[in-house]
């Protein structure tokens, strides 16, 4: 009989298959272009086996949010003594900025996938919704930590995290050197989520 760890694993493969299949064809021919019967058919799986990793279409390419979730909880749960949630979050968004990870960094690389978020308006209200998921996430560990205002203090960490993605996002697009923009870019993470800090 399978050990539960191994079908954990297979799944998670599945998973991965189905959602590189999907990023790949989404990235070929934007995603409104790309049905779930031919990502299944790529996939070489049934139409309903995406649906029951993917409740939906969106997340096929937003695949990673729970592991985004994951990490800002646990940054702000599991923060060292005497540092605050919104140091922890800033310094969890710098150190995946550094190591060039898609869910923080501002890459050259990455263009293709926020050009085919921004030709599709499903994907963009699908990101709003993720956004405000992972706000109260982190409003909930902030609250469960004794953070005074969670509320408050998650909203304007989101907001404030959202404003300098979006204007590192928007030079990348329009071609600045990826150098410039991905320094910048860490350095307005630390500005601006420490100004948030000191409210």
């Amino acid at each position: 009989m399978e050990q539960p760890g191994r079908r954990e694993r297979k799944k998670a493969e599945l998973r991965d298959r189905i959602s590189t299949v999907a990023t790949g064809l989404f990235l070929a021919r934007g995603f409104d272009a790309v049905s779930v019967t031919e990502v299944a058919e790529a996939a070489d799986v049934a139409r309903p086996t995406v649906f029951a990793h993917f409740p939906r279409k969106e997340d096929l390419l937003f695949d990673r949010y729970p592991e985004a979730e994951a990490l800002v909880v646990a940054a702000v749960n599991d923060r060292p003594d005497g540092t605050s949630a919104v140091a922890a979050l800033s310094g969890l968004l710098v150190r995946l900025a550094d190591e060039g990870d898609p869910l923080a960094a501002m890459r050259s690389q990455f263009s293709r996938f926020w050009e085919v978020v921004a030709e599709s308006r499903t994907l963009q209200a699908r990101a709003r919704e993720l956004l405000g998921q992972i706000e109260r996430a982190i409003a909930d560990a902030m609250e469960q930590t004794g953070v005074p205002e969670p509320r408050l203090t998650a909203a304007l960490t989101v907001a404030g995290y959202r404003a300098v993605h979006l204007e590192s996002l928007h030079r990348i697009l329009s071609g600045e050197a990826e150098t410039v923009v991905a320094a910048d870019h860490r350095a307005r993470i630390i500005r601006v989520l420490g100004a948030i800090d000191r409210i």
